[in-house]
């Protein structure tokens, strides 16, 4: 196997010291021109390509930005994940990303390697489990989170009011007559008892409080699908189903088809997200928008202040969400 070539080869192929090769590559204004194009020639000829983790480390920075998603399935992290992105693109910054597999420790390992790869921060996207091993994390390594619900002044955070988006979500339903209202949660998953919260706080609002119903579930299709079965072998189906997210509502929607019941006609049905695949073709999910590039970018912006210089106090931002109707609600 041929050696890989070196700055010292670029150097005596140019005819130049090897610290001005390495002005060069570092762009550097005090070099001229000539000797700079003799430079880039020789190193073209030769196929050298500057080590670029080297050179930032040199300068104090790896320039690269590690995240860790929950769940790479889900297609709302996959809209903050572009958010994240084109914010750290724009500031010269690589993004790393690795998969959280919906379970904590997987997270935490995970995180922990992106540190010993010396990235300059890292964004957790969605991850649950105790919070004490994600601070310990952020006192060694510049941190934000995104889609969940903390206080701290270690790392930033980005999220949408829960909250408010369930208030949404009951208003609609309640609006529309239905007052049998069951709630598909996300279990551990990011959000989930918050959103889970908010129903229970909106349901008593409007004086629905012994109608509340929590059923619980995960941030999946299946769950949603074997969540609608446990509805049915109760006897009668509730008027409306507020599920956790889109995952959730699509699967208890397939579902109900296999039953015979129908969407909206029996029972109307509202996701959370407003992800990709939602509102085309046959699909008119009811659901509740995230501004989910806008909370990535946030994040990211969050979180290079972050490592340009540390602040005093942590940022959490609660960002309010929107209710999209579709066809998957009715009147009852």
């Amino acid at each position: 196997m041929q050696a890989k070539p070196t700055m010292e080869d670029v150097a005596h192929r140019a005819g130049v010291s090897r610290s001005l090769v390495s002005l060069v590559f570092q762009g550097a204004d005090n070099v001229s021109d000539a000797r700079r194009a003799a430079v880039l020639a020789a190193a073209e000829e030769l196929g050298y390509r500057p080590n670029r983790l080297a050179r930032n480390l040199a300068q104090g920075k790896s320039m690269t930005i590690g995240a860790v998603v929950d769940d790479l399935h889900n297609p709302f992290f996959g809209t903050v994940i572009d958010g994240v992105e084109q914010h750290l693109t724009q500031h010269g910054y690589q993004l790393m990303i690795a998969n959280g597999a919906r379970d904590a420790e997987v997270t935490v390992a995970a995180a922990s390697t992106f540190n010993e790869l010396q990235v300059d921060g890292i964004v957790l996207i969605g991850a649950r489990g105790p919070m004490e091993p994600l601070y310990d994390l952020a006192r060694r390594v510049p941190t934000a989170m995104i889609a969940r619900q903390i206080k701290s002044d270690l790392l930033d955070s980005v999220r949408v009011d829960e909250h408010v988006g369930s208030r949404l979500v009951i208003d609609h339903l309640h609006r529309l007559g239905h007052r049998s209202i069951a709630h598909i949660d996300g279990g551990e998953g990011a959000s989930a008892g918050e959103r889970r919260e908010g129903y229970e706080i909106a349901m008593r609002s409007v004086g629905l409080e012994a109608h509340i119903d929590v059923v619980p579930g995960e941030f999946t299709h299946e769950a949603g699908a074997k969540a609608a079965v446990t509805l049915a072998e109760r006897g009668s189906m509730p008027d409306a189903v507020f599920a956790g997210n889109d995952l959730i509502a699509t699967g208890v929607w397939l579902q109900l088809e296999r039953m015979d019941v129908s969407v909206p006609s029996d029972v109307s049905l509202v996701g959370y997200d407003d992800a990709p695949f939602i509102g085309i073709g046959q699909v008119g999910l009811t659901t509740i928008r995230q501004p989910s590039s806008e909370i990535g970018s946030r994040a990211a912006e969050l979180l290079l202040d972050r490592i340009d210089e540390t602040p005093d106090s942590g940022r959490h931002e609660a960002i309010a969400p929107t209710l999209v109707e579709r066809s998957s609600t009715e009147s009852a």
